[in-house]
């Protein structure tokens, strides 16, 4: 009975997502915000060594650090509600949360983001 239920929700998932076949998607939505989840941590020594090369090293280890510690709250929040909302078209079109960059590995990487 249980492999009946799984067989059967996993059909359900399958053919829901099969008229997604655009960019921004669901399934999009869902890897970045899985990706957005991984990544986050990656955000403190981005803001330490932007700030470094913007102001100095004691903004690094003060600005720096704060603006991090933000981001990676924020990054980490993104990623969350992507994950548990992705089913849902919300932003309009699946479009992303955030785009600066979109993934933290985007066009515009680490410490060159501005």
């Amino acid at each position: 009975m249980r492999r009946i239920v799984v067989l059967a929700v996993s059909a359900a998932l399958v053919f829901s997502f099969a008229g997604a076949v655009y960019a921004d998607g669901p399934l999009k939505k869902l890897g970045r915000g899985i990706a957005n989840l991984v990544t986050c941590p990656l955000e403190l020594p981005t803001g330490i060594g932007r700030a470094a090369t913007e102001d100095g090293a004691i903004a690094a280890f003060t600005w720096g650090i704060l603006k991090g510690t933000f981001n990676i709250v924020k990054r980490a929040g993104v990623g969350a509600y992507e994950i548990i909302t992705f089913p849902v078209p919300f932003p309009a079109d699946y479009k992303p949360i955030l785009d600066d960059p979109e993934f933290f590995f985007g066009k515009e990487m680490g410490v060159f983001r501005k």
